[in-house]
C-alpha cells in the first residue's frame, strides 16, 4: 500500500495527559505534512486546535478516556461538549466492568446515549480494550455496541496493561461486525508492518502516534 492511501486511514493520535499546547501544534502540524485522515486527541486540547487543520483532515476527541468507568450521562455530555468544540469523530471507551458481568443490555444503552448526544453526521467509534476478553466476550460486546449505534468498533485505548491490538482479535471484529461497520486497531502500532498486518485483518483505521514512522517506512 502506497504512503497516501494508507496516511488517510491513520487517526495521528497524542493522547499523553501531558501534553502541551505545543505537543497539540506540532501534532496539527504533522498531521498537515503526513496528509492523515485524521487526528485524534483529549476534548481538553480541542480549542487548542482552531484554525490549524483544514477540513480534510478530521478531529476525533476521545470520552471517558480511559476507563471507560464514567456514568453515561458524563460520557454523553463529554462527547456533546467535544462536537461544540470542534470534533467531528468521538472515540469513546466503553464501561469494562459490564463487558466482565455480561450486561450487554447496559453496554448497548450507554453507546445510545453518546450516540444521541451528538450530531447524527458525527463518527462513533467505541474502545472496547479486546486484548481484556475471550472471543465470546470480544463478539458480544462488538455486537452490543452496533446495536447502540457505533460506526467503528476500536480494539484499544493503548494505557492498558492488557496490551494493544492484535491480528486476531482484528480479524474477529471484523467478521462480527461485517463490511458495513469500521474496525480501528490501536495501542502498539509502530511501524509500517504492524499497519499492515492490521489492515489485511480487516481495519479500516490505524489508530498511531508513530505516523511519521510509519509512512516513512511505506516509501
Amino acid at each position: 500500500m502506497d504512503a497516501r492511501k494508507l496516511a488517510q486511514m491513520i487517526d495521528h493520535t497524542l493522547l499523553a495527559p501531558e501534553a502541551t499546547m505545543a505537543d497539540v501544534e506540532r501534532l496539527c502540524a504533522e498531521a498537515i505534512d503526513l496528509q492523515v485522515g485524521a487526528i485524534c486527541i483529549s476534548p481538553s486540547h480541542l480549542p487548542l486546535t482552531k484554525g490549524l487543520l483544514p477540513s480534510s483532515i478530521k478531529t476525533a476527541a476521545v470520552v471517558g478516556f480511559p476507563s471507560g468507568a464514567h456514568n453515561p450521562v458524563v460520557k454523553s455530555r463529554e462527547a456533546q461538549q467535544a462536537c461544540e468544540h470542534g470534533a467531528n469523530e468521538i472515540d469513546m471507551v466503553v464501561n469494562l466492568a459490564l463487558v466482565s458481568s455480561a450486561n450487554w443490555s447496559a453496554i448497548t444503552d450507554e453507546v445510545l446515549a453518546v450516540r444521541t448526544a451528538i450530531p447524527s453526521g458525527v463518527i462513533l467509534k467505541v474502545i472496547i480494550e479486546s486484548a481484556l476478553w475471550s472471543d465470546e466476550q470480544i463478539i458480544a460486546v462488538c455486537s452490543a455496541a452496533v446495536q447502540g449505534g457505533a460506526d467503528f468498533v476500536k480494539t484499544s485505548t493503548g494505557f492498558h496493561k492488557s496490551g494493544g491490538a492484535s491480528i486476531a482479535n482484528v480479524q474477529l471484529m471484523r467478521k462480527t461486525v461485517g463490511e458495513t461497520i469500521g474496525v480501528k486497531a490501536s495501542g502498539g502500532i509502530r511501524t509500517y508492518a504492524d499497519a499492515i498486518a492490521m489492515i489485511d485483518a480487516g481495519a479500516s483505521r490505524i489508530g498511531a502516534s508513530a505516523s511519521r514512522i510509519i509512512l516513512a517506512e511505506a516509501q
